[in-house]
C-alpha cells in the first residue's frame, strides 16, 4: 500500500501529546511543529488516524510543500503537482482554506483562485478533457505559507475532528472535546482514580474522560469526507478502522468520575450529551455550586475550566469564585487539581504556587494549564499477597 506523510494539527501547547498517540497507533514521525506533527501512513493510517486520535483536529494529506515569493510562481508550482495521483478526473475540488504567515503572499483569495486554476489546468492536460465535470466526491485542500514556504494538503476529515458526534448541547464557553482529552492525557489521572469536574458545564471532561476509561475511540460515531475517496482508500479500511475501534470498548469499566454544575438546566444537557456518547452510566452529574465540592476519598483529581470573566461585568467575582475553588481544594485531602484558564491570580487564590504551568492557545485566546500535584497514592499490595 502506498505511503504518505500525513499532517495532524493541533492546539499550540498539546504536540508532546498528539505525538505520545501516534506513536501509540504504531506510525513513524517525521516532524514536530508548532499545532502540527507530521507522520507516514497508508490508506489504513488515514482510517485509523481519523477514527483513533482523541487530541488532532483533523489529518491531511500532504501533496507537496514548496517556496513562492510570487503568485506567477504559486501557480507554476501549484500545476506542477502531481494531482491527478490524487484527485478523480470527476472529483470535487477547491482551496477551502489558506492560511500565510510571515510570507510575501498573504491574500487568501488571491492564494485560493490562483491555486484552482493551475489545479484545473493540470487535470485537464492530465485527463486528456476540456472540462473538468466537478461532479464526484470532494477534496477540500487547504494551504499553509510560512516564511514563503507553502505546504499544500488534502482534506481527509471533513467536519474537524472535535465534533465527536454527541455534543447536542452545549454551554456559554465550552471547551472544545480534543482540547479536553489533551489536558486529561497531560495529568497523571487513569481510570482507577476519582475525577471531579466542579464546572462542568455541557459535560466535556468527564465524557471524555469517560471514553478514555471505557477505551472509546473518539471517531466511532461520526463519517469523514474521505470515506468516498474510493480512488485512494479502500472501503475495508473504513470498515477495518471501526470493527478495531468496536472491539476495543469496554464500557463495563468501574470509574468514579462527577460533574457538578450549579446550573440544573446545565446539568440536564450534559447528561444528555453523556447519553449520545453512550457513557451516561460511567458519570455521576449533579447541580451543585463550588461551594459545596467535596470528596470522602483521597488521591483524586479536579480537572476543571472554571469561568475566566471574558465580560467585564463577571470580571469582579473572580476572586470570590477562586477563593472558593482554593478553599475546598485545601479540603480535599491528597488530591491534585489541574484547572485551565486565562485568569493569572489562580495561584494566589489556590494558597500555593503551581508545580507546573503550561502555556495553551485555545483558539486565540492564551490560557494557563495551572497543575496542582498532590501526592502519590501508596502502590497496591499485588492480590497474592493480600490474602
Amino acid at each position: 500500500m502506498k505511503t504518505y506523510e500525513l499532517i495532524a494539527p493541533c492546539h499550540f501547547g498539546l504536540e508532546a501529546v498528539l505525538k505520545r498517540e501516534i506513536l501509540d497507533l504504531g506510525y513513524e514521525i517525521s516532524r514536530v511543529e508548532d499545532g502540527k506533527v507530521t507522520f507516514i501512513g497508508d490508506a489504513e493510517a488515514i482510517c485509523r488516524a481519523n477514527v483513533f486520535l482523541r487530541t488532532a483536529e483533523r489529518v491531511l494529506l500532504k501533496v507537496g510543500e514548496f517556496r513562492a515569493v510570487t503568485f506567477d510562481e504559486l501557480f507554476e508550482k501549484t500545476k506542477a503537482l502531481p494531482w491527478e495521483e490524487y484527485i478523480p478526473v470527476d472529483g470535487k475540488f477547491w482551496v477551502k482554506k489558506a492560511n500565510s504567515i510571515k510570507s510575501k503572499l498573504f491574500s487568501p483569495s488571491d492564494i485560493q483562485s490562483i491555486m484552482k486554476k493551475a489545479m484545473v489546468d493540470r487535470m485537464k492536460h492530465a485527463y486528456g478533457v476540456g472540462v473538468i465535470p466537478e461532479t464526484g466526491a470532494s477534496y477540500p485542500i487547504r494551504v499553509a505559507f510560512y516564511k514563503d514556504v507553502i505546504t499544500v494538503a488534502l482534506d481527509t476529515t471533513g467536519e474537524s475532528l472535535h465534533k465527536r458526534g454527541y455534543r447536542k448541547l452545549t454551554s456559554k464557553a465550552p471547551i472544545s472535546e480534543t482540547l479536553a482529552a489533551a489536558l486529561i492525557m497531560l495529568t497523571p489521572w487513569n481510570k482507577d482514580r476519582i475525577l471531579v469536574d466542579p464546572f462542568c458545564g455541557s459535560g466535556t471532561f468527564p465524557i471524555e474522560a469517560a471514553m478514555i476509561a471505557a477505551n472509546m475511540a473518539p471517531g466511532m460515531n461520526r463519517s469523514f469526507l474521505s470515506e468516498d475517496w474510493k480512488n485512494l482508500i479502500p472501503r475495508k479500511c473504513w470498515y477495518e478502522a471501526m470493527d478495531e475501534a468496536q472491539e476495543l470498548v469496554d464500557d463495563s469499566v468501574s470509574v468514579d468520575i462527577q460533574g457538578y454544575d450549579v446550573d440544573g438546566d446545565i446539568i440536564k444537557s450534559a447528561r444528555a450529551n453523556a447519553e449520545s456518547a453512550g457513557v451516561a452510566h460511567l458519570i455521576h452529574f449533579q447541580q451543585r455550586p463550588v461551594s459545596q465540592l467535596s470528596h470522602p476519598k483521597k488521591y483524586g483529581f479536579l480537572i476543571t475550566n472554571p469561568p475566566y470573566g471574558e465580560r467585564i461585568e463577571d470580571k469582579k467575582n473572580l476572586p470570590e469564585l477562586y477563593s472558593q475553588i482554593g478553599e475546598r481544594f485545601a479540603s480535599l485531602d491528597s488530591w491534585s487539581a489541574f484547572i485551565i484558564t486565562s485568569y493569572e491570580d489562580v495561584e494566589r487564590y489556590m494558597g500555593r504556587k503551581a508545580d507546573r504551568n503550561r502555556k495553551i492557545y485555545n483558539g486565540m485566546m492564551k490560557t494557563y494549564f495551572y497543575q496542582f500535584l498532590g501526592p502519590k497514592p501508596p502502590k497496591r499490595k499485588p492480590e497474592h499477597e493480600e490474602k
